[in-house]
C-alpha cells in the first residue's frame, strides 16, 4: 500500500466518480482505476462498488476509508514535525499530560528554556488516557502524574512539582461563587457532579459528602462533560486545582478539606541529558516562585 494509493482511495471516496477523482489527483482515469484495483487486491476486499453512475463505498470500504483518513492525517503531522525538527533542532524532549492546563506554566517554561537551549525542541503530547502506558513504553520523556500513581513504577525518577488542592466549580452567577471558602454545609440541598475518572482523594471527598444524605449527586462521564453540566445549571462539582484553565468561565472556590494532590513529573532513570535536567529545573523554579498562585 503506497501513500499515492491511499490518497487516490480517499479522494475517490469523496467524489464517488473515477473521472473527477483522477482529475483532482492530476492523473489519468486508467491510472487511478488501476491503483484502486491494486489496493483492493492487496487488502483482500472490495472498497468500492462500480456502476455506470460511478462508484459507491462498500460497508467494509466505508470503515476502511475512515481508518485511512485518520492514518493519512497522522502521517501528514509526522512529516511536518519531522521537517520542523530537522530544520531547527538537534534534540527533543516530549512531555505527556492529560490536558493542557495540568502544567499551567509549561508555555512559560518552554519560552525560558528556548533561550538557553534553542537547539532542543519541547514537544507537549496530550493524552487524556493511556499517558502512563506511553511513558512506560518510552514514547515520551516526561510524564505529568499524581505521586500516588508512581509508587510502583520501575526505572523511573519522580520529581516533585506542586501541591494541588480541591476546589468547587460553579457558574459565576451562583451564590456560592461569592464565598472565599466552601464548607460541607454550603452544599446541602445542591446537586454534586461525581465520577468522570476522579482520582482517589477526590472520590473520598465526594463519597463523604454524599454519605451525609443531604446532597444530591449526578454521575458524569468525564471532566469536560461535568463542566458542560455545570454550565447548563445541572449542578456543581469538585475538582483538582490543576484542571483550572483560568479562563474565567467558571468560579473556582477553595473547598475546606484536608485532601490534596501531589503533582509530580516522571522521567526515565537512564535519561541523564543535561537539557532534560535544565528543563525540569525551569519548571520547578516557576512553581516555587508562584507561591500565591491558586493550584
Amino acid at each position: 500500500m503506497t501513500t499515492k494509493q491511499i490518497d487516490y482511495c480517499i479522494e475517490l471516496s469523496r467524489t464517488l466518480n473515477f473521472s473527477r477523482a483522477a482529475e483532482k489527483m492530476f492523473v489519468s482515469q486508467p491510472t487511478l482505476t488501476y491503483q484502486i484495483k491494486l489496493l483492493e487486491d492487496e487488502v483482500g476486499f472490495a472498497i468500492f462498488e462500480r456502476s455506470g453512475k460511478g462508484a459507491a463505498l462498500t460497508p467494509a470500504g466505508t470503515q476502511f476509508v475512515s481508518f485511512l483518513t485518520g492514518m493519512r492525517e497522522d502521517l501528514k503531522r509526522a512529516v511536518e514535525q519531522g521537517q520542523n525538527y530537522s530544520a531547527r533542532y538537534r534534540d527533543s524532549i516530549s512531555i505527556s499530560l492529560m490536558v493542557r492546563q495540568a502544567v499551567y506554566f509549561l508555555p512559560e517554561a518552554m519560552r525560558l528554556f528556548a533561550e538557553a537551549y534553542p537547539e532542543v525542541q519541547i514537544v507537549p503530547r496530550f493524552r487524556y488516557e493511556n499517558g502512563m502506558d506511553a511513558f512506560l513504553k518510552n514514547e515520551t520523556d516526561i510524564l505529568f502524574a499524581l505521586k500516588e500513581e508512581t509508587r510502583q513504577l520501575p526505572g523511573v525518577r519522580v520529581h516533585e512539582l506542586f501541591q494541588s488542592h480541591i476546589y468547587l466549580i460553579t457558574q459565576r452567577t451562583d451564590p456560592l461563587a461569592q464565598k472565599n471558602l466552601i464548607r460541607e454545609e454550603d452544599l446541602y440541598g445542591r446537586t454534586l457532579m461525581v465520577g468522570g475518572g476522579s482520582p482517589p482523594a477526590l472520590r473520598a471527598v465526594q463519597h463523604r459528602l454524599i454519605a451525609t444524605g443531604r446532597i444530591d449527586y449526578f454521575n458524569s462521564a468525564d471532566h469536560d462533560t461535568t463542566l458542560t453540566n455545570v454550565a447548563a445549571g445541572r449542578g456543581v462539582c469538585l475538582a483538582p486545582g490543576f484542571l483550572n484553565d483560568h479562563s474565567g468561565q467558571f468560579a473556582w472556590v477553595p473547598f475546606d478539606c484536608g485532601e490534596h494532590f501531589s503533582c509530580v513529573l516522571c522521567t526515565h532513570k537512564e535519561d541523564d541529558r543535561p537539557s532534560l535536567k535544565a528543563f525540569l529545573d525551569v519548571l520547578k523554579e516557576l512553581y516555587r516562585d508562584a507561591v500565591a498562585f491558586p493550584l
